[in-house]
């Protein structure tokens, strides 16, 4: 069963439209990445290699750019991208002890 589907031609990135599970075998542009967490539906991997501050494309169009370099397959999400429209917030250790 098919997990990622590429919306648009020009995207970078793959939308999960299966959960995958820790041990999943994910075939991207001929190149097998197994995982070692679960990513839920509608989370984005990326499709191919995407170095600090490159574009991330969904739809066709930047939703923001990488803030690390990331792989082929790698889960993408608020630890490895930012906004390039709105604040992204990341929760650190101050907020979460309520300081």
């Amino acid at each position: 069963m098919n997990k990622l589907i590429k919306i648009h031609p020009n995207d970078n990135i793959l939308v999960i439209t299966n959960p995958i599970k820790v041990g999943d075998k994910v075939e991207i542009n001929g190149q097998f990445v197994t995982y070692n967490k679960n990513i839920e539906l509608g989370h984005k991997v990326a499709a191919k290699s995407i170095r600090k501050n490159e574009l991330i494309i969904k739809y066709g169009v930047p939703i923001g750019s990488a803030i690390i370099d990331i792989e082929t397959g790698d889960h993408i999400h608020l630890h490895n991208m930012k906004s390039n429209y709105i604040p992204t917030f990341i929760l650190d250790n101050q907020f979460e002890n309520g300081k």
